[in-house]
C-alpha cells in the first residue's frame, strides 16, 4: 500500500518541481485558496495559537498574520518539493549566508549545534553543507511511508547531509566526538516534548511550556558549541540567513542558559514577521499540565 501510494502521487511531485518559477508560485496561490478558503485546514489550531501568544493584538491584526501564514505555508511546501530540481547555484541564489566566515571560524576549533527553529524556510538549512569543512548532520523525523521517507533522505541529503532520525542524535554525537570527528549537527529545536517527559518548562512567547533540552544537554556533556540561525524570508522563494552564536564551549554554560538563549533569539524571530513561523502545529498544547515544582 505505501508503494502504491508513493507511485501515484510521486509524478505529481515531479511534476511541480519542473515548473517555471511564474507558475510555480501561482499554483501555491491557487493551493493557498484551496487549503485556507475552502478546507480550512487547521485554521482553528492557527488562531488559537495566534489569540494565545499575541493577546495585545485585534482581530483584523490576528487575521492579517493567519491569511499571510497560509500563504507562506503553501509557498514553503511547495519550496520543499522544489527541492527535488534545485541546484547547488540556485539555493546559494535563493538562501543567502550573510556571515558564513562566523560559523568557519567556529568549526575550526570544534564541533558545532546548529540550532534553529520552524522558521521561514528550515528545509533548505541543510544547504549549508555547501560552505562548510566539517561533516554536516541534520536531524529530521521519520515519515512513516518508507518511499516518502527515503525521498526525504535523498533530498535533504542531496548536498552532502548525512541525515540522522531524533533518535539517533544522541549515539551518532557521542561516537564522533569520541573518535575525534569534527561536525556540524542542524537541528530545529522549537518542538514540544511530551508533557510527562520533559525537564524543563518555561515561558515561550508568554506561556510556560514544556521545552526541549537536547542541544543544551549534548554542549554542556560535550563542550560543544551551539549557534543560533536565523533565517529570514526577503520576499517570495528568496531567504538570507545569519549565525548568532549561543557559546562557543558549552560546558561553561549555567544550566538552561543555553535553552534560554534559544527561546529568547526564537521569540525575537516570530515578533519582528510573525507570519513566517508554523502556527499549525499545537505548540503550546501542554500549557495546562505545568508540574507544581515548576509553577
Amino acid at each position: 500500500m505505501q508503494l502504491l501510494v508513493f507511485v501515484l502521487v510521486y509524478p505529481f511531485l515531479w511534476l511541480i518541481s519542473i515548473l517555471p518559477y511564474r507558475l510555480f508560485y501561482g499554483f501555491s496561490d491557487f493551493l493557498y485558496f484551496l487549503i485556507y478558503r475552502v478546507i480550512g485546514y487547521r485554521k482553528t489550531v492557527v488562531r488559537n495559537n495566534l489569540k494565545l501568544v499575541f493577546p495585545e493584538k485585534s482581530e483584523k491584526e490576528i487575521k492579517t498574520i493567519e491569511k499571510n501564514f497560509y500563504k507562506h505555508m503553501c509557498d514553503l511546501f511547495l519550496e520543499t518539493i522544489k527541492t527535488m530540481q534545485l541546484s547547488k547555484a540556485e539555493v546559494k541564489k535563493r538562501y543567502h549566508i550573510i556571515n558564513i566566515d562566523t560559523l568557519k571560524e567556529i568549526e575550526k576549533k570544534k564541533s558545532i549545534l546548529i540550532a534553529c527553529s520552524h522558521y521561514a524556510n528550515w528545509e533548505w538549512n541543510v544547504s549549508i553543507n555547501n560552505y562548510v569543512n566539517s561533516k554536516g548532520y541534520a536531524v529530521y523525523q521519520k515519515v512513516s511511508n518508507r518511499y516518502f521517507d527515503n525521498l526525504v533522505k535523498r533530498l535533504r541529503a542531496k548536498w552532502n547531509t548525512t541525515l540522522i532520525n531524533q533518535k539517533e542524535t544522541m549515539v551518532a554525537v557521542v561516537r564522533n566526538h569520541k573518535n575525534n570527528v569534527r561536525a556540524i549537527y542542524g537541528i530545529v529545536n522549537d518542538q514540544s516534548p511530551q508533557a510527562h517527559l520533559a525537564q524543563y518548562w518555561t515561558e515561550f512567547m508568554g506561556v510556560k511550556v514544556p521545552i526541549f533540552t537536547g542541544v543544551e544537554n549534548l554542549a554542556r556533556k560535550l563542550d560543544l558549541a551551539v549557534v543560533f540561525l536565523k533565517v529570514s524570508k526577503v520576499k517570495r522563494g528568496y531567504y538570507q540567513a545569519e549565525f548568532i552564536p549561543i557559546t562557543l564551549s558549552g560546558e561553561s554554560t549555567k544550566k538552561n542558559e543555553i535553552t534560554d538563549q534559544f527561546l529568547r533569539l526564537t521569540e525575537q524571530q516570530i515578533r519582528e514577521r510573525p507570519e513566517h513561523y508554523l502556527w499549525t502545529h499545537r505548540r503550546w498544547k501542554h500549557r495546562d499540565k505545568v508540574p507544581e515544582k515548576f509553577l
